[in-house]
This record gives C-alpha cells, sequence and structure tokens, in this order.
C-alpha cells in the first residue's frame, strides 16, 4: 500500500514529465512550423498514413484505356495530368514525338508509379499493361488509382473532377491550332473528322497585335469574342445555339485572312476551311459539317462567287429537276440558323465577300451573320501598326517622311496588303519610306485620273440624255401639228 504522501509525490512527479512532454512537443511542433515548409509538412504527414494504414482499408480504382469500344476520357485525362506529376525519382519513362509534333511527349512505362497529392490525401497511380490473350485479343492498358477507403468521397467528388479539369486545361495550354480542308493529304492523327478533313498545323502567325486594323475596331471584335465564349448558360437559357456569325466584306487585300487567322490564334479554335464548290447537295452539306468538332470557326470564303445557290423563291419544274442534286440555300441556312445548327457547340462561321451587296438577305439577317465588319482600305492608325511590325518605326517622330506618309495613306485608297508589299522590300527604313511614298502618289494621281474619266463620262451620259430628250419633245411637237392639220383638214372636207 501507498502512504498518502507517496501517492501525493508520485503524482506530483507524473504530471511534471507530462508538462515537460508537452512543452517539448509544442516547442518541436512550433519548430516545425517555422522550418518545415507546408508542402513538405504534407507530404510527411500523407507518407505517415500512408505507410501505416493497413492494407485492407485502400481502395483500387481502374481506369481502362476503353470503354464500350470508345476512349476513356478520364484515361486520356490522367495520361495528360501525370505527365506534370513525373518526379526525378521515376526509373523508366516512355519517350515520343511525331514529325508534326513541336515538342516531347513523355509518358511513365507500365509498371511505373507515381505518387500525387491533394488537399493531403496521398494517392498513388499505376500504369499496368496485361498481353494479350490469345492472338485476337489486344493489349489491354489501364491506370490504378490506390489511396485510402476513408477519403473515397473526396477522390470521387473532388479529386477526379479537378484532374479532368486540370488535363484540360493543360491540353488548352498546349493546344497547337490546325486547319482543316477537305483536299489536304494529311489525315487526323487522332481520328477526329471521320477521315472527311484532313489538317496541317495552322502557322499564320497572325495575331490582334500585329493586325492592321483600327484599334477601336479591334477592341470590338475581342471584346464580342471574350463575350461569345463566356456565355455558354446564357444561350443555354435563351434557347439559343451556342454559336455566332461573322461577316467579313471589303476589297480584296484589306486583311480578311488575316483577321480569321488572328481569331483562332486568339481563342486557340481549329479553322475548317469549306469550300463549297465541293459541295454537291444539301445531304453531303450536312454530313460534312456535322464531321466539325467543338471549340472550332468554320469558314465559307467568297461565299458571293464561291458557288451558284440556287434562288429560294423559284418553283417552276425545271428548276425541280435540275436541283435535285445540288446544294440550295435553303439547305445552307438550315444549318446555320436551323434545327441542324444545334449540332455542336461553341461555334463560330465566318463568311467573306468582297461585295456585300451581292448577298441574298436571308443571309444577312442576325442569327445568321450576327456580326457584319467592313475591312476597309488602310488609314493612318493602320499604317502604324504595320510601320512598327516592318521597320520597328512606332511613332511620327521616328522618320521624317512618317507625317507625309499618314496624310497620304488618309486620301489614297490603298489596302494594308498593298502597304505592307512596299514596306518589304527594304530593312532600311529610308529605302522602304521612300518607295511608298512614290507608290502613294502614284496610285493617288491614278485614282484621281479614274475619277475624273468617270466624272467626264457622266457629264457626256446627261449630256446625251438631254439632247434625247429635247429631241422627243422636237418630235412630239411635230406629230401634235401633223395630227391637228389633219384635223383640220378633215373637218374642211365636211
Amino acid at each position: 500500500m501507498f502512504t498518502p504522501n507517496e501517492i501525493s509525490t508520485s503524482a506530483s512527479t507524473l504530471f511534471s514529465a507530462y508538462a515537460s512532454l508537452a512543452a517539448s512537443m509544442m516547442l518541436v511542433r512550433s519548430m516545425a512550423n517555422e522550418l518545415i515548409p507546408p508542402q513538405l509538412r504534407s507530404y510527411l504527414f500523407s507518407a505517415f498514413s500512408y505507410f501505416f494504414t493497413p492494407l485492407s482499408s485502400t481502395l483500387t480504382l481502374v481506369i481502362d484505356e476503353h470503354c464500350s469500344m470508345v476512349r476513356n476520357q478520364v484515361y486520356d485525362a490522367a495520361e495528360v495530368y501525370l505527365r506534370t506529376k513525373i518526379s526525378p525519382n521515376t526509373d523508366c519513362l516512355h519517350v515520343s514525338k511525331t514529325q508534326r509534333q513541336k515538342h516531347l511527349d513523355f509518358a511513365i512505362e507500365k509498371g511505373e508509379e507515381i505518387t500525387d497529392t491533394f488537399e493531403n490525401l496521398q494517392l498513388i497511380w499505376r500504369f499496368v499493361c496485361t498481353e494479350p490473350k490469345n492472338q485476337y485479343s489486344s493489349e489491354r492498358r489501364c491506370y490504378e488509382l490506390v489511396f485510402n477507403k476513408k477519403f473515397k468521397d473526396k477522390v470521387f467528388d473532388s479529386y477526379l473532377p479537378y484532374v479532368l479539369l486540370r488535363a484540360k486545361a493543360i491540353l488548352e495550354e498546349q493546344k497547337e491550332v490546325k486547319l482543316y480542308n477537305r483536299d489536304c493529304p494529311y489525315g487526323d492523327e487522332d481520328g477526329s473528322g471521320g477521315g472527311m478533313w484532313g489538317s496541317i498545323n495552322l502557322e499564320h502567325p497572325s495575331t490582334f497585335d500585329t493586325l492592321a486594323m483600327d484599334p477601336e475596331l479591334k477592341k470590338f471584335i475581342i471584346d464580342d469574342l471574350d463575350r461569345f465564349v463566356r456565355r455558354k448558360e446564357f444561350y443555354r437559357k435563351v434557347g439559343k445555339a451556342w454559336k455566332r456569325g461573322y461577316l467579313l466584306y471589303g476589297p480584296p487585300g484589306t486583311g480578311k485572312s488575316s483577321l480569321i487567322a488572328a481569331m483562332a490564334n486568339y481563342l486557340k479554335f481549329d479553322i475548317y476551311d469549306l469550300e463549297l464548290t465541293s459541295i454537291f447537295s444539301n445531304s453531303d452539306l450536312r454530313r460534312v459539317l456535322l464531321s466539325t468538332n467543338n471549340r472550332s470557326i468554320l469558314v465559307i470564303e467568297d461565299i458571293d462567287c464561291s458557288v451558284e445557290i440556287q434562288d429560294r423563291q423559284n418553283q417552276g419544274d425545271e428548276y425541280q429537276v435540275q436541283t435535285r442534286s445540288k446544294l440550295t440555300l435553303s439547305g445552307l441556312l438550315n444549318f446555320i440558323d436551323g434545327l441542324w445548327s444545334s449540332c455542336g457547340d461553341e461555334r463560330i462561321i465566318v463568311f467573306t465577300t468582297n461585295h456585300k451587296d451581292r448577298l441574298d438577305p436571308a443571309l444577312l439577317r442576325p442569327g445568321r451573320m450576327d456580326v457584319h465588319i467592313n475591312m476597309s482600305y488602310c488609314t493612318s492608325r493602320g499604317f502604324k501598326i504595320l510601320a512598327s511590325n516592318y521597320l520597328g518605326l512606332h511613332h511620327r517622330s521616328s522618320h521624317h517622311l512618317y507625317g507625309e506618309i499618314e496624310g497620304l495613306i488618309d486620301s489614297t485608297e490603298v489596302t494594308p496588303a498593298e502597304v505592307a508589299e512596299e514596306l518589304m522590300k527594304s530593312d532600311d527604313a529610308n529605302v522602304a519610306f521612300a518607295g511608298l511614298v512614290n507608290f502613294l502618289k502614284r496610285k493617288k494621281a491614278a485614282t484621281e485620273e479614274v475619277k475624273e474619266e468617270a466624272g467626264s463620262d457622266k457629264n457626256e451620259d446627261q449630256e446625251a440624255k438631254r439632247l434625247k430628250t429635247d429631241g422627243n419633245v422636237k418630235k412630239i411637237r411635230i406629230v401634235r401639228n401633223i395630227r391637228s392639220r389633219g384635223v383640220r383638214g378633215r373637218t374642211r372636207g365636211r
């Protein structure tokens, strides 16, 4: 039996030891918080929890490459995501690069593991390949995701959606914009388009920064594009297909193609270049357009002269026979703004023409061509961008001919392509500017001469009309006199 004094002494000693241990733990914890970065603390905690967790409490998710003969989106997302999680401790990597790719692709080889951490949760990814059982089967590839069972809800509700979103963002950052055409000799590497489209990487360097366009118009287009891509729920709410139509019209050489390339590079949208001359029927048009992907720009250039689209108002039997297997305006409109227009999201349709007045009014209304952009002749503000791009001259004070060129451009109908061609003739600003001044003066003189000839022809036409009118008046008077004399003669005879 212990005496009360012994019990009191033991309790006091135990309490002192506990207080000393608690103080030491608090000191260690404080030092750890100050000396060990939060990411490392999280990793150590996850590793400690993982190695001291019984194996029976782990859950393994198997993510196959295909599901029902279709690519598994979770597998593809994991493949992209895990490229960013490869550590120096990885022993074996798979490296690949196609001829048209700009960068190397890295992926873990079979049997390798990658450890990932998400909100203090440690997860292990394994890449597994199973050899085919016989000559008629193929290799099975999958990812295995291993984690503690008690975090199942967090993995399903938070981690896997995070992997999908992160993979999508990575692909958008690395995406190479492609130019699709039905006559392109190269097929799609990813198998999209059903073999109806071939593609190459869009190497066009045009951007909104280098585009020779008035800043106000440029800002309007950028704001309109930004508004379009962020309004998915708005389009759904109002019951409209998530698409936008643009009409670019103006003389040749005013930068319509460059603007389309700038739009594609800005949005990272692929371009589908559709030539209507290769379409022979409405069903052919539907089949071709349904094979295009979302987040793309469909371009139909020179819509006024690319194909003789049949008039919807013509209802004759001869018309019915002749157009039975041809593309009609109704068929085109139905895909642009009819029921078929909802077969795809986040799409932009761009029409170009040199003559807006030749287009059928049905094509021009909102919902088909929502934004009409006049690609006009070069202005002094557009010249400022060209001078900066080609010669590195940014201000009027950069060269003594700068101001004279601005005045000539504002008073002459000259396209940005013509100005750029003159600036490209020499790297010497003095030579290039002198050549541009001479070109603009010749262009202005030729324009004024044409206007004078047109004015002279107009005056001659007006004079001819006047003489013709005077002659008709004289003839009318003569006829009236003859008729009046005949009437008087018949009266006298009576």
